[in-house]
């Protein structure tokens, strides 16, 4: 670290300890949150910790009555995770790439994102695991495929698999039988690469239709509006005519996607913006309805203005309040609709892994965590299915928590650690 980073950092630490006695108490959680007033920050809060991995023996806590162990070893940086109707599971090997810095705290951030293991050297494959004996951890492993560009999103329907690059989605021949991929890539339609870099894929149920989250490339629209054309939105893609569209707007970035059964809705967890505090505004669980927009980058939670970005009242006018606050930062990235009787003990509801915060003087997140659901709705505070990814001094990580699957077996959770290089699976104790 050279003398610019040194200076930078260190009055981005004294920012952290001034801000951290002004730290709310209580999270912004729920359908009807208390968000405190904004306070935009001068030198955004920057705090996070090292990341240290787990060592022999150790691995998450898990909820009374559960119990975890890994089910894949050895990956690099696991993001996402599909798992397939033979019972394979995919995963995304995929990491932010390095950029130029552009300015000091540019610069010192970049330094704090190496150091917790959030940029480097990408992958840029999906490897496949098979636990061929059922008794929870997988003894094959396969490249299903490699070269790619930061893949993330992953889904299969009949004899085509779909792949979400940070460029856009391709689409692949699969053949069944032998459980591989058949030539190269179509791509489907193309996206902008850089800023929030994953590209999340669901299909509908009558598998027509692939929806594709696509996050912000800035803050705030830090680069003007125009450069965010086609992003912070859930696209559609109608796979019988080709034709693209954008579903829903205002999403800053929406990273999981799920169905919710009863409604037939499509849910998603949104990451908010940073530089109004610790818990302004709260990341989110909401339903996408079909032409909404969601507030970014003029309001958040409903119609609240953000100041510091030049207004539209038509788009403010217009803005959907989300369903459920997640909490300040917690970076909710991983998504999946769990069925009552998954786990012991756990009604209907989504599981989110909630990747953690940086731009926050408490740090949150770090956890995966469980949200009830009753007649299409969220119908109680969140319930913590896996803890401990954090030291109890938040100086370092063993894990991240990122994308979460129902196992193979239905009655179990996979959960990958883009820190840990594992992916975890909760089963009953």
């Amino acid at each position: 670290m050279d003398l610019i980073e040194k200076a930078t950092t260190f009055v981005g630490g004294v920012m952290v300890a001034l801000r951290r006695k002004n730290s709310p108490a209580q999270q912004a959680i729920g359908g009807n949150p208390e968000i405190p007033q904004a306070r935009e920050q001068g030198i955004m809060t920057l705090k996070m910790p090292t990341a240290r991995g787990w060592r022999e023996g150790e691995k998450p806590q898990a909820a009374p009555g559960l119990r975890v162990n890994a089910f894949a070893t050895g990956l690099q940086h696991p993001r996402w995770i599909e798992v397939l109707p033979n019972g394979d599971v995919l995963v995304a090997e995929a990491l932010q790439s390095e950029r130029p810095p552009r300015s000091m705290l540019d610069r010192a951030m970049i330094a704090t994102l190496r150091r917790a293991k959030a940029v480097g050297i990408s992958a840029n494959r999906v490897s496949l695991w098979r636990d061929a004996d059922g008794d929870g951890v997988a003894e094959i492993r396969e490249i299903f495929v490699e070269n790619q560009n930061q893949p993330f999103g992953m889904a299969l329907a009949g004899d085509t698999f779909y792949l979400g690059n940070t460029d856009g989605v391709l689409a692949f021949g699969y053949d069944a039988s032998s459980g591989k991929l058949q030539g190269e890539g179509k791509r489907l339609v193309e996206f902008k690469p850089g800023g929030h870099w994953t590209r999340s894929l669901i299909l509908s149920a009558d598998k027509k239709r692939l929806y594709a989250g696509v996050g912000s490339l800035s803050n705030i629209g830090d680069e003007g509006m125009a450069v965010e054309e086609g992003r912070a939105a859930i696209w559609e893609l109608n796979l019988e005519t080709g034709a693209a569209r954008i579903f829903a707007g205002g999403l800053r970035n929406p990273v999981g996607l799920a169905w919710e059964p009863v409604t037939g809705a499509l849910w998603t967890v949104v990451n908010e913006r940073d530089g109004l505090g610790d818990e302004t505004p709260p990341d989110y669980l909401t339903s996408v309805k079909d032409g909404g927009f969601y507030g970014w980058p003029y309001c958040y939670w409903g119609q609240t203005v953000d100041n510091r970005v030049p207004q539209d009242k038509a788009q403010v006018s217009r803005a959907v309040r989300p369903d459920y606050a997640l909490g300040g930062h917690t970076a909710s990235l991983g998504l999946c609709w769990m069925p009552e009787g998954t786990l012991p003990g756990f009604p209907d509801g989504m599981v989110i892994g909630q990747h953690g915060s940086w731009n926050r003087a408490t740090l949150s997140g770090y956890k995966l965590i469980f949200v009830p659901f009753k007649d299409g709705q969220p119908s109680g505070p969140p319930r913590d299915i896996l803890t401990g990814f954090l030291s109890e001094d938040e100086s370092f990580s063993y894990g991240r928590p990122v994308g979460v699957a129902i196992g193979p077996d239905g009655k179990s959770l996979l959960m990958a650690d883009d820190v840990g290089d594992v992916i975890w699976r909760v089963s009953a104790a």
